[in-house]
């Protein structure tokens, strides 16, 4: 479900935001819900980056690799 807000911004920005989103062939308001979905995933990635390290930390690294063997094919 669509829930109207309303916000505030200078009348010549909001003016050059609707023509932006027209050359891109899209609308202020679907720009906004794009940079809204994005603003809130901000920051999951890392918190899914830190949580996916974490349940790697039984893993322990045993054998140094001389620098032949990392050149290996």
């Amino acid at each position: 479900m669509l829930k109207n807000i309303t916000l505030s911004a200078e009348e010549g920005l909001i003016e050059k935001a609707r023509d932006k989103a027209r050359r891109e062939r899209t609308t202020l308001n679907a720009t906004f819900r794009q940079w809204l979905h994005q603003y809130v995933s901000r920051g999951t990635k890392t918190v899914d980056f830190d949580s996916f390290m974490d349940s790697l930390s039984y893993a322990r690294p045993g054998k140094k690799f001389s620098r032949d063997e990392l050149n290996e094919r």
